[in-house]
Formats: structure tokens, sequence, C-alpha cells
């Protein structure tokens, strides 16, 4: 079997298609060791991007309920909240989709918990509209992510790193914030951390910029508060965040490494992800090691990775 390509995707929908098949892997009853991830990123490596978006079969998108900042209503499509006894199912599929990867020869898994994802989607409040165990307080909110976790963590073993991303704001509306306060966010990602998490890889629009009214960003902060290594991510070397992008604007070029440096050297946060830069600039790494110019990103690159 061909293995898939690194940042490889899958989907996964509850819309009458079924879960994956039931994982053969599982090693159940081995507790979680970290340090794992290090090892890993050391060489040359490959992970499986896990997301699952939720849109119930019998409503289109358009239909969903919608606040005006384009909110959708984690729902049954007709009022009613999900029922619970669909949670297994899907949390059994995030499992398999690990196992998976794991049996694949992959290094790690990353599970896609920011932008909308169904992870998010429970993790928001303005998403989350459920008065059962799953919503309500963001203890409960963060319960179904912490689950999804205990679930991988049993299928891949103790060694296997397991990455989740997550971020505190919403491409619907960049002003939304799962977490007011660093109380809040604590609530968030130490359950998550302590249900198997390696390290969080936190989304930012622009990667310099601070969190709950501090100079420290999302990455930072989520290290301090979890005690877990994290990956910061946003606009590293372009001139415009993700807002332009979707828009259909490009991005030139700009020197913004300075800050990112200056965190690295002090622990801020671990390690760096690089996304439109690295689709226009496949030798980063080179060009930034050597000096060299980069390419400018344009929304046409993307129509070339296919």
């Amino acid at each position: 079997m061909k293995t898939p390509p690194a940042s490889t995707a899958m989907t996964l929908s509850t819309d009458g298609g079924g879960w994956l098949s039931k994982c053969t892997t599982r090693e159940p009853g081995s507790s979680h060791s970290s340090g794992t991830l290090g090892s890993s990123a050391s060489r040359r490596s490959t992970a499986w991007g896990v997301s699952m978006t939720v849109v119930p079969a019998a409503t289109t998108a358009s239909a969903l309920p919608a606040s005006s900042e384009g909110t959708v209503y984690l729902s049954n499509g007709s009022g009613g909240q999900r029922p619970s006894t669909k949670f297994a199912g899907a949390i059994e599929a995030y499992g398999n989709a690990a196992c998976t990867a794991k049996a694949l020869g992959f290094d790690g898994v990353e599970i896609h918990g920011a932008h909308g994802y169904l992870i998010d989607q429970f993790l928001w409040d303005q998403t989350n509209l459920r008065e059962d165990e799953y919503g309500g307080d963001i203890g409960r909110r963060t319960r179904f992510a912490a689950e999804v976790i205990q679930e991988i963590r049993a299928n891949v073993g103790p060694d296997f790193p397991v990455v989740l991303r997550l971020s505190n704001w919403k491409q619907q509306n960049y002003s939304a914030r799962l977490a007011a306060n660093p109380e809040e966010w604590a609530a968030i990602v130490r359950p998550l951390a302590g249900a198997g998490v390696d390290a969080f890889h936190l989304s930012q629009r622009r990667y310099w910029e601070g969190e709950f009214g501090t100079k420290a960003n999302l990455a930072t902060w989520t290290k301090k508060l979890s005690g877990k290594p994290t990956i910061t991510v946003g606009s590293i070397t372009l001139d415009n965040s993700m807002a332009e992008m979707m828009r259909g604007q490009g991005s030139l070029p700009e020197n913004n490494l300075a800050p990112l440096l200056a965190g690295l050297e002090r622990g801020d946060f671990d390690l760096v992800a690089v996304g439109r830069a690295l689709i226009a600039n496949p030798d980063w790494p080179h060009r930034v090691r050597n000096g060299t110019p980069f390419v400018p990103y344009s929304l046409s690159m993307l129509q070339t990775l296919v």
C-alpha cells in the first residue's frame, strides 16, 4: 500500500456514509508517556491530519440557522439537539482514523480542533447550545474533545505523537473567542493535556499578536498553562493573513522572523508551522538559512497542489 503524502487530511461526515471500520491494533490499558514528539520531529517525519465537520444530511448549509457572524449551530437540522448516542460513533471514528495512520507508517497525527471543525463546534458557546453533559460551562463543552483524545490514545498507544490544533478566534468572526482570559483557556487545554495530547498547534492570524490583553501569543500561553510543547503559526514571512487570502489576495514576502526567533530562544514555544509561504517556497528553510529572497504567494498556487 502506498503511504499517503505528509499532511494528508481525512474528513469524516455523518451524512449516512457510516463510520470507519473498527481499529484492530487498539492498545487498551496503556499509560500515556510524553517525550516522543521531539524524537519524531528530529527526523524526516510524516503526520496524518484528522479532521471532522458535521452538516445534517437533511439540511443544506445555507438553511442552517446562523447568526449575523455566520455561526452554524450544532443541532440536528430541525431545531433539536443531536442525541448523545451518536457521539460514541464519532469518537470511535477519530480513534480508528489515528489507528489507520499508525498502521500506514505515519509518525504521528494532528487532530484539527480549530476553524469550525467538530471539536471547535463543541468548544464554542455560540455553536454548542446543548444543555446536557456536553454543553453549558466550558468544562462540559471540552468533554467531547477530551473523549476524542482519550480514544485516540487508547488506539495508538503511549508512544505515538498526538498533536491537537486549536484556535481562539473564528474564521467567520475574527473577534469571537473561545476563552476571554487565561483561566478559561486553562479550563480547555489542561483537560486535553491530561487526556493524552503531546503538543498543541495554536492557530493565529498573525503569530506575533498577543492574547488575553498581553504580549504573549496563544502558543506561549498554552505552553505555560498546559506544560506541553506548542507550535506557533500565522503569517510567517508574509505581509498579510488568511483573511486577505480568502478574499483572493496574494501575499508578498516580509521579513518578520525577528520576533519568531526571539520567542524560540526564550522557549515561548517549541515548533513553527509554515503554510502559504511554504506552498510558494518548498525550499523555505533553505531560503531562511541562506537569506535567499522568497517567492510571493498567490491563491492560484493552490490549484497546482492536486
